[in-house]
């Protein structure tokens, strides 16, 4: 006994006698170090690993657009730094309090930190300022990938800075060094970036890792700066090697769709070659290199082996997450080979495959709704494009922002197009004689009774053959007690409800006077609708034989075709649409205040057509409407074209908020332009204002605002002098 209680009191006094961090001994280096690896790093290395899965796993990309060279997306939030202990002081030590190991809410690049911090704080030995511990270098690594990945890059520098000043000769000092460039290209110091790097690559003998990594955070950089010729060149140098194979995958991914912005098909398909056989890239890039391909194929030959291969990916199992897109692009191809039915049945196909993206939706519907736009079938098409708008997510793109504006003027359209539909119907019935009404009506309900029989005799059918079989597996193993029998149960109760009628659960229920007289009224009212829908007064009543309503059916069909008649004039560009609907209306004989803009519009048509038509309905102008403005438009085309430069009220309200912005008055501007506008919707100057106020909205608001402002006006006025001056602009804020 008294000896066990020697060796724990020696133990103890070991103990004692390591854990001082001031004393440069064997033991006490030991120690330390020992501790620090394998006990607080570890556990701060695991934590970190977390975070890194954690980003892996809810990251998805949008292959839609070019791929970030690192797939990671920050938010642009000042994440607030964990509070420490404390104990140490130095250049680029954490100096605030530890906080408790248990802390769950904590993130784990935050727990990560607090390992980091605490193996520094506990287990530094910096004696006569020389560090005698080989893991606090690894501890201050941790602490500045940790502050990376939570955005606190220039914490996350003073941590690299200290091992670059204080652990030269480290193992890691190459990988110190990349991971501080990157933290200064997020903060925009994307020269000083460049310049540390080029110099770390001019080392003789660098890790092929080093190397991957140096060359694909200089393409980061470049990125940043625009300069994509820059950026290709050290993707390629990165993917010599495939050291990190995901990184390599995704290097050459982003090197393959920069070559396919600049239109360079052949480089963009020999990468994306290169990738799909590459095999240890994750799957993802290789099936979408295999997309990629596809959009690239430039001849007839080279698109039937693609659909070949498409075909054999779309059987394979493992692809199911990857079917919508899959299958669009085989409807891509189909399309490009003018096969129109297999391009629609494919993006069907896409719509319906399961685990499909929202946006790869958006695009299918996009493209379904343009195929059946330029089939004329506006209707269709109207409904496709309604559904972009609603399966999307984000709103604000200038590509849905244009959908919506077509979806708007289709939605017009499709309006009218029913109108015009169910009056004609309607006055097809008014103008019909009795007998032939009732021959069609009789026509109709010899057919609904005949399906009406077919749907009885199906479920009749569906019971006898339950009942044959003695009802299904499930009520067999129930038992055969009458209550344990669906069928027989149902059965009984519409029997009984037959012959006693609805009762409620009481005593004497017998009594006639039980009999509840809201479920007897509804059951008058479901027969009352059956049987009139087997008699022909019904259909015959439902006929407007008061003048005043027909008159009104007759109005409605005539606006709505002269309504048509423009839409498809000015909207679609529809040359034969537009001269259908507005050729019935005038044969219509339709109101007054409609003869003569059809006539004016038809005359407009055919003059643009250079058809010898135009002489005749501009005659009609001329002789029967002289006085009116569009005889004088006629008369004089050149007063048309100089409408919009009129000085009038409206020019006088556009001066006074010009003025505004002259001032700089600029929140005044967009207040007085905001509260105006409802007020002159029909001016021609509208596209003025709404670009004006973008101007003034781009001196005090963010940029994001301010594109979005340019946005409204590129999509609402495409046509326009201003729209196309919005449209410029965008593209330069988005350089």
């Amino acid at each position: 006994m008294k000896n066990i209680q020697k060796i724990g009191f020696l133990g103890l006094v070991f103990l004692v006698v390591s854990c001082s961090t001031r004393k440069d001994a064997f033991l006490n280096r030991s120690f330390h170090s020992v501790t620090t690896k394998y006990n607080v790093l570890y556990n701060g290395k695991v934590a970190f690993q977390q975070g890194i899965d954690g980003i892996n796993s809810s990251y998805e990309d949008d292959y839609w657009q070019l791929l970030p060279i690192e797939p990671i997306k920050f938010k642009g939030n000042v994440v607030a730094a964990p509070k420490f202990n404390s104990g140490f002081s130095g250049p680029g030590a954490p100096g605030a309090p530890i906080k408790n190991n248990n802390n769950s809410s904590a993130s784990p690049f935050e727990k990560a930190e607090e390992k980091a911090v605490k193996a520094i704080q506990k287990h530094s030995m910096n004696i006569r300022g020389r560090e005698k511990n080989k893991q606090i270098d690894d501890a201050y690594l941790l602490l500045g990938k940790s502050r990376y990945y939570t955005e606190r890059f220039i914490p996350a520098i003073e941590a690299f800075n200290y091992i670059i000043a204080n652990y030269p000769k480290a193992s890691l000092i190459n990988e110190t060094k990349i991971w501080r460039a990157k933290a200064n290209i997020r903060i925009d110091n994307v020269e000083l970036a460049i310049e540390t790097l080029k110099i770390l690559l001019r080392q003789q003998e660098l890790p092929e890792l080093i190397q991957e990594e140096a060359h694909t955070a200089l393409a980061m950089a470049y990125m940043k700066m625009d300069s994509i010729h820059r950026v290709k060149e050290h993707l390629w140098l990165a993917t010599n090697t495939s050291k990190n194979k995901v990184q390599r995958a995704r290097n050459m991914y982003v090197l393959g769709q920069l070559y396919t912005i600049e239109k360079n098909k052949d480089s963009a398909t020999l990468v994306f070659e290169n990738l799909v056989n590459f095999k240890k890239a994750p799957y993802k890039y290789r099936i979408h290199a295999n997309i990629e391909l596809a959009k690239n194929s430039t001849s007839d030959s080279s698109t039937v082996a693609l659909l070949e291969r498409f075909k054999k990916l779309i059987r394979n199992r493992d692809n199911r997450p990857y079917l919508d897109a899959l299958y669009y692009q085989v409807a891509a191809l189909e399309e490009g080979r003018d096969s129109i039915v297999r391009a629609k049945q494919n993006y069907n196909y896409s719509l319906r495959a399961k685990n499909g993206t929202a946006k790869q939706k958006t695009f299918s519907y996009e493209k379904l709704a343009d195929l059946y736009f330029s089939e004329l079938d506006y209707v269709t098409a109207s409904s496709y494009y309604d559904s972009v708008l609603i399966t999307a997510k984000d709103k604000q793109t200038l590509r849905i922002k244009k959908i919506e504006r077509k979806a708007k003027n289709l939605a017009s359209l499709r309006k009218y197009e029913e109108v015009l539909k169910i009056n004609d119907s309607i006055l097809s019935f008014v103008a019909m004689p009795e007998e032939e009404r009732k021959k069609y009506f009789q026509s109709y309900i010899d057919k609904i009774k005949k399906k009406d029989e077919e749907e009885a005799q199906k479920k009749l059918n569906a019971i006898s053959f339950g009942n044959a079989f003695g009802g299904t597996q499930a009520q067999k193993s129930k038992g055969k007690w009458y209550f344990y029998n669906v069928q027989s149960l149902g059965f009984g109760k519409g029997e009984f409800e037959r012959v006693w009628g609805t009762r409620a659960l009481e005593d004497n229920w017998r009594w006639s006077e039980k009999i509840s007289k809201k479920e007897n009224e509804k059951d008058d009212v479901v027969i009352s609708q059956k049987i009139a829908r087997y008699e022909i007064s019904t259909y015959l009543k439902s006929i407007p034989s008061e003048q005043k309503e027909i008159d009104s059916l007759v109005y409605d069909r005539n606006k709505a075709l002269f309504e048509l008649g423009l839409i498809y004039k000015e909207q679609f560009k529809n040359t034969p649409k537009a001269i259908s609907n507005l050729e019935r209306l005038l044969q219509s004989k339709p109101d007054k205040e409609l003869i003569l803009p059809a006539n004016y519009h038809l005359y407009q048509i055919y003059l643009k057509e250079g058809d010898s038509k135009a002489e005749t309905y501009k005659n009609v102008v001329l002789n029967d409407y002289a006085d009116t403005p569009f005889a004088k438009i006629i008369l004089n085309p050149e007063k048309e074209l100089a409408k919009e430069e009129e000085v009038d009220e409206i020019s006088d309200l556009y001066s006074i908020a010009y003025n505004l912005y002259k001032d700089e008055s600029f929140e005044e501007t967009v207040c007085f332009i905001t509260e105006m506008l409802p007020t002159i919707e029909e001016s021609t100057l509208i596209p003025r204002f709404y670009l004006l106020k973008a101007y003034a909205i781009g001196k005090y608001q963010k940029k994001e605002s301010y594109i979005a402002a340019l946005e409204k006006v590129a999509v609402d006025y495409p046509q326009t002098e201003q729209g196309k001056k919005a449209l410029e602009l965008i593209k330069r804020l988005k350089q």
